[in-house]
């Protein structure tokens, strides 16, 4: 409360800083392994990471609090499965964006979160602002935690450009694209921004 208070003395450029950097910044990206001609068994993998204390400027401030990554599950009958009926770069992205509104229903934390993704596509079925043509259980079912979430905690989303040097969005695509290769990712230790 007394951070709040200190912000509105600050500049308004100031202002936005400080109140980001009390935000949750969730990173989602997807990734799929030859995304032409899917199909069920085509590989593709989703990848989250979760900030606390970044500025948002894209420098990879901030401490990763959380991450996580996984294959698209494109099986009815399989554990997982959330609507998927093709391994594709679209299908991972959409998954990339459910997990994390599946990981913030499970948080005693109730603060603004912000989910950064480079997939408009995905950013605007979760929210509905795109009326879905394809992939509509998936997005029925992204759409639905969503709205979920919003019930209960401020969130919104924001485009990142793909591949520009953003640290933790670079992080978000490294998970996706070893959860698509079934490979485990590197540690922070040993990662460096653009490894895939």
């Amino acid at each position: 409360m007394i951070l709040l208070g200190l912000c509105s003395l600050l500049p308004i450029t100031n202002q936005k800083l400080a109140s980001e950097s009390l935000m949750l910044h969730i990173y989602v990206d997807g990734s799929c392994i030859g995304n032409q001609n899917v199909s069920d068994e085509t590989p593709a993998g989703w990848g989250v990471v979760i900030v606390e204390g970044s500025n948002d400027l894209g420098r990879g401030n901030g401490d990763i609090v959380f991450e996580f990554n996984g294959r698209v599950v494109t099986s009815k009958g399989e554990e997982g499965y959330i609507g998927a009926e093709v391994g594709s770069n679209n299908t991972a992205e959409l998954t990339a964006f459910a997990e994390a509104l599946r990981w913030l229903l499970k948080q005693d934390d109730l603060g603004p979160v912000i989910i950064k993704t480079d997939s408009k596509y995905a950013g605007n079925q979760a929210t509905g602002a795109w009326k879905a043509k394809a992939n509509i259980e998936l997005v029925s079912h992204v759409r639905m935690l969503w709205d979920e979430v919003s019930m209960i905690r401020s969130v919104e989303w924001e485009h990142v450009r793909a591949h520009s040097g953003h640290r933790w969005n670079e992080r978000a695509d490294h998970l996706a694209i070893r959860a698509a290769n079934s490979e485990t990712p590197l540690s922070l230790s040993f990662w460096k921004p653009g490894q895939r």
